[in-house]
């Protein structure tokens, strides 16, 4: 694959990796390496996954409030150029004895107090990458190294969404754009035009499976980017974990915005849609009026 930007680093350069849990680290790192791209990993530990490790060049571990580790290793190796991917699980930070276990370190608390006026995922993930930035460190968009990873636009399964399904999609696409503008959350599962969930810090699969024990009858569950999305960080993601909690919990369709959402393993995340009977369709905001107004 050619790379487009010519003010992204050249393959044999060395790329950082600040990486959380999920398959997207791991798909990242293969995608850069298969380039040629050299890749210094940090992980998160308790979130990484060991799988990673194989697909780096050098790898390790800091717990999620050792950010002065993280940069100190960064330079270290002397890298320039990060990609954060993956996801972080925030939820750890409020269970009991939470922020004792993942106890912030000098430079996480300066970004805390510097940078972060609330505790949004927009607001933390900016000052990190401001805290970073303070090094010399410039973070870039993984999908700027492996665009191919975001969902091509269209019907992407056999089965398809049936009339009274558009109408919940346009319903629950302007809430959950709403709910991105509002960084709450990503996701919005409906059904016959009411919410029955919506995603929050709990993450896109535990919310679609909340909706599942409130609704009996099937539901649509939509995801969408923030309209003020930056890559760099927190694009919408969707793979075979996401099909398995839909259908796991009476789902029908998956709505998601084309160009804008990762779609991890996407054979085996269309095979196993087409399998279950799961319908996805991949759209942008102009086609959601159209189909409801043809």
């Amino acid at each position: 694959m050619t790379i487009p930007n010519d003010n992204l680093a050249q393959p044999g350069e060395l790329l950082g990796l600040l990486a959380g849990g999920g398959q997207f680290p791991i798909m990242f790192a293969k995608a850069a390496r298969a380039q040629g791209y050299r890749i210094f990993c940090m992980g998160v530990a308790g979130m990484v996954d060991d799988e990673l490790a194989e697909h780096c060049n050098e790898f390790h571990r800091a717990p999620l409030g050792r950010v002065g580790k993280a940069i100190g290793m960064f330079k270290s190796a002397r890298v320039r150029r990060a990609i954060m991917a993956g996801k972080i699980e925030k939820t750890l930070l409020y269970q009991k004895w939470g922020w004792i276990r993942n106890i912030p370190d000098w430079r996480a608390l300066h970004l805390l107090f510097r940078y972060a006026m609330d505790r949004k995922d927009d607001t933390l993930l900016l000052a990190v990458i401001k805290e970073f930035e303070r090094d010399n460190i410039q973070f870039e968009s993984a999908l700027d190294y492996c665009p191919e990873l975001l969902v091509k636009h269209g019907f992407l399964t056999k089965r398809k969404p049936s009339p009274a399904q558009w109408r919940d999609i346009r319903f629950g696409w302007e809430l959950a754009k709403e709910m991105g503008r509002l960084d709450v959350g990503q996701t919005v599962v409906v059904s016959d035009r009411a919410v029955m969930a919506v995603e929050a810090i709990e993450g896109t699969d535990k919310c679609i499976r909340r909706a599942g024990e409130l609704c009996k009858q099937g539901f649509t569950v939509v995801k969408v980017a923030k309209p003020q999305q930056d890559r760099r960080f927190d694009v919408p993601t969707v793979g075979t974990q996401t099909i398995h909690s839909i259908y796991d919990s009476g789902g029908k369709v998956l709505a998601i915005e084309s160009g804008q959402t990762i779609m991890l393993e996407e054979q085996e995340t269309l095979d196993l849609a087409n399998k279950l009977g799961i319908a996805i369709v991949s759209l942008n905001a102009e086609e959601v009026e159209l189909r409801i107004s043809a």
